[in-house]
């Protein structure tokens, strides 16, 4: 039997935040199952924790979806960094992921990663198709500060600025529409879009993966840092955004990102957040 935990993720409120699932130890997981096992707890993440390749990190970790393995993603990041702590594997901890070994810290309950990947523009969407895709009207979709864009720092979303609040509430995902953007623009997700409103530092989101089998995120570090990391870069200065998501679902997260410019370019993004043990339990395989 194989123990694991469940954390809820950018929250410090139980029932707050994204769950996500731990495997403090899978080596002893077949490889044909860990699919299975993200399939079976059905969270937008789950994550399995090996012995790190190089003795000086922590532990590797590896990221399912319900529908495939992916090389970062954020509150996976942060939920398994506390979990670790949580289990007495210090305060400083590298965790090897796909994209290289991500550096976190824990202090006072509030976990931080840094990711120094290059942001990475993929695609710019038409405006109508990302319209489309959310059941918004073109008009809904704000162009004047940047127009949507598929990028990300590890792995890709596509940033769309919406009109106000009452257009990020009406948003729902189209699942035709989906599918042609898939299509159209195809990446390591499928056609995952983070919808937003920016007022100052403070931004509202919501992220659609429904291809993806994650009708909504509650919280979505990855497309957070892909965020920070692409206003920054288009602004020419270092940002730090407090970003609400999962509100809209009864699930508020709160996240925290910065970001560091130098040269022009995004040379690190920072997220931090808090996270809950919420469940723990065996996997009776």
């Amino acid at each position: 039997m194989t123990d694991y935990l469940v954390y809820d993720v950018f929250t410090d409120t139980a029932f707050g935040g994204n769950p996500l699932a731990i495997i403090p130890d899978a080596t002893a997981l077949p490889e044909a199952q860990l699919q299975q096992i993200a399939r079976e707890f059905n969270f937008s993440e789950t994550t399995f924790v090996y012995p790190p390749r190089d003795p000086a990190h922590t532990a590797r970790v590896r990221i399912f979806t319900p529908t495939m393995e992916i090389p970062f993603a954020g509150h996976p990041l942060i939920g398994t960094a506390l979990a670790l702590h949580d289990m007495g594997r210090g305060d400083t901890l590298t965790l090897e992921v796909e994209v290289g070994p991500i550096g976190c810290t824990v202090e006072g309950g509030l976990a931080r990663f840094t990711s120094t990947t290059p942001l990475q523009v993929e695609s710019h969407p038409a405006l109508g198709d990302v319209a489309a895709c959310l059941s918004l009207a073109p008009g809904q979709i704000r162009t004047d500060r940047h127009q949507p864009v598929q990028a990300g720092v590890g792995l890709p979303f596509v940033l769309a600025e919406l009109s106000d609040g009452a257009a990020l509430s009406a948003a729902q995902p189209a699942i035709e529409a989906y599918r042609k953007c898939a299509a159209d623009y195809p990446s390591q997700l499928d056609f995952a879009i983070l919808a937003y409103v920016r007022e100052g530092a403070e931004v509202s989101a919501r992220m659609f993966a429904p291809l993806d089998n994650i009708p909504e995120d509650p919280a979505t570090g990855s497309a957070c840092a892909a965020l920070v990391a692409f206003l920054s870069q288009m602004e020419g200065q270092s940002l730090t955004l407090m970003i609400e998501q999962g509100v809209d679902m009864g699930r508020p997260s709160s996240i925290h990102a910065e970001a560091e410019i130098e040269g022009g370019l995004c040379r690190a993004v920072h997220i931090a957040g808090r996270a809950r043990r919420m469940m723990e339990g065996r996997l009776t395989l």
